[in-house]
């Protein structure tokens, strides 16, 4: 589905058309914006912010809240605000400042400027979330399957829903040194794979001071490949290649190996493409000073 076909769905069809008869030759800009994500709500942005962006990671969205109006999402640490930013029909508003153009609303973020957020802390805007880093899809399934198996509706579940990219459960791991297998918990976040003892208590959710420290952590961005493995006697297993060592883990049922498959590759690909981004700009840099 197109963006102006998401927006659609949201907003009246005579709303959708003042709003873009408006911005008159900013639209095009708006489209050509990286950073704008259309209709992306404020829990996925603050899910994709949590999962994939850093400190002072921001994107625009549409308002779910005033349709025709605009949503700044910014993560501050461990924490996303959201800033309305409101389009009067002839300028963009944001803070105390007002922008004549979407030209000049977005020059203003070239400059990484400072944002104050309620609590009073200054949030240096460095970071424009692009737009073609998109979820897993397989969490849409996910939150539904979760629907079915609570009798919630998938509505209910948006508020305290897990951050996209992020997964946590009980996976059985073949050891190092001694060929055994043992239960342990296991929670993907970012680019990192730990595995417990045991599951969390809310106790310790609660204190995470108290929390205990992983049996070990792994890196993803050293991980080669994810796949099925069938060399095992057990069933629904599957490996994590490393440079030092494949990591052979196996789920209780087919489906719950394959989520953790798809995400995890998924994981993967965007480590690649942010490492061969990352070396496009340094040979452009290199090139530059040649």
């Amino acid at each position: 589905m197109g963006r102006a076909e998401r927006l659609g769905a949201n907003m009246s069809a005579r709303v959708l058309s003042d709003l873009w008869g408006g911005l008159d030759g900013d639209a095009e800009l708006l489209q050509d914006l990286g950073w704008y994500h259309g209709d992306l709500t404020r829990h996925a942005a603050e899910a994709l912010l949590l999962s994939n962006g850093r400190d002072g990671s921001y994107l625009l969205r549409d308002s779910h809240e005033q349709p025709g109006q605009f949503s700044l999402s910014v993560r501050a640490k461990d924490s996303v605000k959201h800033f309305h930013v409101e389009y009067t029909g002839y300028s963009f508003k944001f803070g105390f400042n007002e922008y004549p153009s979407l030209k000049d609303f977005v020059k203003h973020f070239a400059n990484q400027p400072l944002i104050g957020s309620e609590t009073g802390t200054l949030i240096v805007l460095k970071h424009p979330y692009p737009r073609d880093v998109e979820e897993p899809a397989i969490y849409e399934s996910v939150r539904v399957h979760t629907a079915m198996q609570t009798g919630r509706t998938e509505s209910d579940l948006v508020p305290a829903a897990p951050s996209l990219g992020t997964k946590e459960g009980y996976l059985t791991k073949q050891g190092g040194l001694v060929k055994t297998w043992k239960t342990r918990w296991f929670t993907l976040h970012r680019n990192e794979l730990k595995y417990f003892k045991d599951q969390m208590d809310d106790r310790l959710l609660l204190f995470p001071f108290q929390s205990p420290e992983p049996i070990r952590i792994l890196d993803l961005t050293e991980c080669s490949a994810v796949q099925f493995d069938y060399s095992q006697e057990k069933v629904n297993c599957f490996c994590l290649v490393f440079p030092f060592r494949t990591f052979y883990l196996c789920a209780k049922t087919g489906v719950e190996a394959d989520e953790w498959i798809k995400i995890l590759r998924w994981k993967l690909s965007q480590i690649r493409r942010q490492l061969s981004q990352r070396d496009g700009a340094i040979r452009s840099h290199s090139f530059v000073f040649q």
